[in-house]
């Protein structure tokens, strides 16, 4: 609530007739990452979005989101040019944005003023908006063009900005997470205070794990690993697979090769050397 009132997201008003008042609810969440040694303890006040009425309530919804082998891709310019890479969390993200429509919802659970008569007029976005995500790209990409960031044509949460020097910084934004990539780590903590004076943001230092993916890195012999454990160990938790023995082979137990199956011509093999080739298999 403090982040909504420092935030001015929303006044209180009489709602104005032929109006509604769409619903929400506190949602609440148990966070736990690398980047705190304590359980993080959030709560988020969420607009029911299915209330929404298209035409009425919004527009447009669709938000980019960078794309994994734009992560890949830079991560690999990371260790082959011996980057700087550092990751910032942006707070609130989506209390960011502003709103193209006049949209009006109940008062918190909780938090209700003494007159339960009055509705929550709301000048900002709101979690659980359907166009929220889209406001709030809208936001920070302004925001980087008026910094001298350019997005790029492949991927539109690329942003990039070149020095005289022949350096360069690279942003990559994923919802409200952040990975930044550049040569002088000067540079980078200018754009960190510029972020900083805009937006509320949490810096991460240097990035140790970007979308459930750990990041190790060995600077020395130029190298960097990526590694999924943590989500497929959620995967696992989630289905109750934990205590699974685990097996070498995809195949079940019942399932028995011959060497009958095996090729005996060289036509068989040269069939079956296309059939591995295959490039949704290569893939």
């Amino acid at each position: 609530m403090k982040s909504l009132h420092e935030n001015h997201t929303f006044e209180l008003v009489k709602l104005p007739k032929g109006k509604r008042a769409l619903k929400n609810k506190w949602v609440f969440r148990l966070k736990i990452d690398e980047h705190c040694s304590r359980p993080r303890y959030k709560a988020k006040l969420v607009m029911k979005g299915f209330g929404q009425k298209k035409g009425i309530d919004f527009k447009e919804i669709f938000s980019p989101m960078v794309k994994m082998s734009s992560i890949r891709f830079v991560l690999g310019l990371v260790a082959s040019l011996n980057l700087e890479v550092e990751q910032i969390d942006v707070k609130i993200a989506f209390l960011h944005g502003d709103l193209d429509k006049e949209i009006y919802m109940e008062q918190p659970e909780g938090f209700e003023a003494k007159s339960k008569q009055l509705v929550c007029k709301l000048k900002k976005s709101l979690y659980g908006f359907k166009q929220a995500p889209r406001q709030w790209y809208n936001k920070f990409d302004s925001f980087m063009v008026d910094h001298g960031y350019a997005g790029t044509t492949s991927d539109h949460c690329v942003f990039m900005k070149r020095f005289p020097n022949g350096n360069f910084i690279i942003l990559l934004l994923y919802v409200d997470d952040m990975l930044i990539v550049g040569h002088d780590a000067k540079k980078i903590h200018i754009l960190k205070e510029q972020l900083s004076k805009y937006f509320a943001m949490k810096d991460l230092g240097p990035a140790k794990q970007i979308l459930d993916m750990k990041i190790t890195r060995d600077r020395k012999k130029e190298k960097l690993w990526l590694s999924q454990e943590m989500y497929v160990q959620k995967v696992l938790e989630r289905f109750n697979m934990c205590n699974f023995k685990p097996i070498c082979s995809l195949l079940t137990s019942h399932f028995k090769l011959s060497s009958k199956q095996c090729p005996s011509s060289d036509e068989e093999r040269d069939e079956m050397k296309r059939f591995l080739m295959h490039p949704r298999l290569v893939a």
